[in-house]
């Protein structure tokens, strides 16, 4: 099979190469998965440079880089139903804790690993679920449903943020969220009730203004050392403040009184290490979210497998309209 590779950590044009590498026979409780589609996500740009704390090279000596995809199950392994053969599917976790991942024509995984895309859904659709749709859809409703809450989603532009709003405003919460302004009107398409510019001096009372004086339930968070302050301030008794990134400070001081005297509920969001039950959860209702045409994965830029390169550069590059994908089958 085709597959992009890579032995050393460096920039993606040094060290991403296409190669013909064996595509393994399913084992027992395994699928192989014929791939359309491989999702590139910043986790897998940033394990590929080497810009993990404390991990001088990578973990296998070759790897086939991202966690997500999208294509259609062709073989199965023992303990595995036959009729799935043919069926098309989503991957999660494809090279979490595993060399070979999903940039390459096909991958062998556990059957659990491959769900079932729901009628109608789109493989493109599919590639990009594993990690921005089950984070989103965990940050917003990992405390239960949100109807009748408010939601306040801080970068609500972003891959993850775009689908945080879609879903929250599907769950039946109002939906304030930041972005810059050049994202207003996209980010209120998606469904927000009111955008802020996430610069706007005293964020913290323009989201108190915008929500009639009063607190939010639940924040979904990405930039949690630098917005952590204003989060204090707004989040009600009781939230729940959803975290999955803090790239601009990664060692931030918690206003630990504020938050206890809150009894705030801080949630550091993995997705790779979701409990199976939680991951259940979110699928489900990510399908459902789907099925009712509520939520649409937008896709900026599909790059061939051989471009694996520039697709890594694509997301380096950040300000991205949705996901950027690779063309597995080279079509």
């Amino acid at each position: 099979m085709q597959a992009i590779t890579y032995s050393s950590f460096g920039a993606a044009r040094d060290v991403l190469h296409l190669t013909e590498v064996d595509s393994p026979a399913p084992k027992a409780g395994e699928v192989r998965v014929r791939l359309a589609y491989s999702g590139v996500n910043p986790s897998d740009v940033k394990a590929r440079a080497g810009t993990r704390p404390g991990v001088i090279k990578p973990p296998f000596p070759s790897v086939i880089p991202h966690s997500d995809g999208a294509g259609e199950i062709e073989a199965v392994g023992a303990g595995v139903d036959a009729s799935r053969i043919g069926q098309p599917v989503w991957i999660w976790n494809g090279q979490w804790q595993r060399p070979f991942g999903t940039a390459a024509s096909h991958i062998t995984l556990p059957a659990h690993q491959a769900v079932p895309l729901p009628k109608g859904v789109s493989l493109e659709t599919g590639a990009s679920l594993g990690i921005p749709g089950l984070t989103a859809c965990h940050a917003v409703f990992g405390s239960g449903g949100v109807a009748g809450e408010t939601v306040l989603i801080q970068g609500g532009a972003g891959t993850v943020g775009i689908l945080a709003v879609q879903l929250a405003k599907w769950g039946g919460a109002r939906v304030i969220a930041t972005s810059s302004p050049d994202s207003f009107d996209r980010v209120t398409a998606a469904g927000a009730d009111v955008v802020l510019n996430y610069k706007t001096p005293d964020l913290a009372q323009s989201i108190l203004d915008a929500n009639d004086g009063q607190l939010v339930d639940t924040i979904v968070e990405v930039e949690f050392g630098a917005n952590i302050q204003a989060d204090t301030q707004v989040i009600a008794p009781n939230g729940r403040i959803a975290a999955y990134g803090s790239a601009r400070e990664m060692t931030p001081t918690l206003p630990f009184y504020p938050l206890l005297f809150k009894a705030v509920t801080l949630d550091i969001i993995l997705i790779y290490l979701l409990p199976g039950g939680l991951r259940d959860s979110a699928i489900t209702r990510l399908h459902h979210a789907l099925e009712e045409g509520a939520l649409n994965c937008p896709v900026e830029k599909v790059f061939a497998l051989d471009q694996a390169a520039q697709a890594h550069e694509a997301v380096e590059a950040g300000g991205r309209a949705g996901a950027i994908l690779l063309d597995c089958q080279g079509r």
